[in-house]
């Protein structure tokens, strides 16, 4: 029988990866952010577009390309809208994309800001434990451990301790999954069983529900 409280966590990144590029106005390495805009470029049927960053010292523009000489009929319609409109989801969406950025820079500043949602999703009657799933929509550059300890108020100590005792389990085979940045389907359990609190404290933590 399931005797679980079952909550989502969903965590939003406040700042995008910056990443470092030569800036020809400071004459060195500097960390570029998103402007938030697209610029198009159309040579007939085919079309450029970039992301635009600029220098977080002296503003100068760098274009970051996200295609170049794409036919239009091979863009999907929707992605093409949203770089005709500028839409702000789209583009906040393109500005976490690690993987774009690293062909693009060696060097990339993670920011672990966030802010976090909190939804019970299943309660069952006397509950004994405790299970988090984290949607994780755009990367968010913090550890598993330390939101768990942030949010839940415990310390890594104890943290570790409920872990090393099996008392908190990670969906993973991953020996170091407590030290990796959260993602998307990542499900902590923890068994509450001898904590005479759980349903006052770790409750009102694993909710947000003020006591």
């Amino acid at each position: 029988m399931c005797r679980a409280l079952r909550v989502r966590w969903t965590i939003t990144p406040k700042t995008a990866p910056r990443p470092w590029i030569a800036c020809s106005g400071c004459g060195g390495l500097k960390a570029f952010q998103s402007s938030g805009k697209i610029r198009l470029n159309a040579n007939g049927r085919k079309l450029d577009a970039w992301l635009i960053y600029k220098c977080v010292d002296c503003e100068k523009t760098w274009n970051r390309p996200l295609f170049e000489r794409r036919n239009v009929r091979d863009i999907d319609p929707s992605v093409l809208e949203a770089l005709q409109s500028n839409d702000p989801q789209w583009i906040r969406a393109e500005a976490f994309n690690l993987d774009a950025l690293r062909h693009k820079s060696q060097r990339i500043d993670e920011f672990p800001g966030y802010d976090i949602s909190k939804a019970v999703i299943g309660e069952a009657p006397r509950w004994t434990e405790l299970e988090i799933e984290l949607a994780v929509p755009l990367h968010v550059g913090t550890r598993l451990d330390r939101l768990l300890a942030s949010e839940l108020a415990v310390s890594h100590t104890r943290l570790q301790e409920f872990h090393d005792l099996g008392r908190l389990r990670i969906d993973t085979q991953r020996s170091d999954a407590l030290r990796r940045h959260i993602r998307t389907g990542t499900v902590a359990i923890f068994d509450l069983s001898p904590e005479p609190d759980r349903e006052r404290l770790w409750r009102s933590r694993a909710t947000g529900a003020v006591l």
